[in-house]
């Protein structure tokens, strides 16, 4: 079943023209690079704006801003990602998103970040017991089906939502990379 972050602003998802009636583009300037932790403009369905209009990700689109990985996230994919909510975080021990946050643990926080995100689109279907997924940070995750749920690694997926530049699957729990 597919639920929708709280909150999300969907009902702002593109509503495209009439194929009768088709309107010319505008003509408009390409927009400038993002710097830093700034949004660039997206179109509503992509995954940086699902979790832009999630009050359930604000961690998470704090790291992806403190990371510089906004735009990284943004790119038309295909993307899969695993986003933790605020309560995920919540349950790593007191201190660590703070940590990972500063400019010294940068490299840090990148790593786990990627640990996030699989270089394709898996929807839930594709995701069978026992298979592994290669992440963006090189490392791999564990999928398994147990009492009718998907884990990654120990994370659960709660929900899933279809996004212009691949998937996101909220989780329970943030993916912690392997040790080298």
């Amino acid at each position: 079943m597919r639920t929708r972050f709280a909150s999300l602003a969907f009902a702002c998802l593109l509503a495209g023209c009439s194929e009768d009636h088709p309107q010319p583009a505008p003509a408009a300037p390409a927009p400038a690079p993002a710097r830093g932790g700034e949004i660039p403009p997206l179109d509503p369905d992509n995954i940086v704006s699902i979790a832009v209009g999630s009050k359930d990700h604000t961690t998470l689109v704090a790291a992806l801003k403190a990371a510089n990985y906004v735009t990284s996230v943004a790119n038309p994919g295909p993307l899969t990602v695993f986003a933790p909510t605020n309560a995920a975080f919540d349950k790593l021990p007191a201190g660590t998103v703070e940590g990972l946050l500063q400019p010294a643990r940068i490299d840090d926080l990148k790593n786990v970040l990627k640990y996030h995100v699989a270089p394709s689109t898996f929807e839930q279907p594709a995701l069978k017991d026992g298979m592994e997924l290669g992440m963006a940070n090189g490392k791999k995750v564990r999928i398994r089906h147990e009492n009718g749920a998907i884990r990654v690694n120990d994370a659960r997926i709660t929900a899933s939502i279809r996004a212009s530049n691949g998937v996101v699957h909220i989780v329970d729990g943030v993916l912690l990379p392997p040790a080298n």
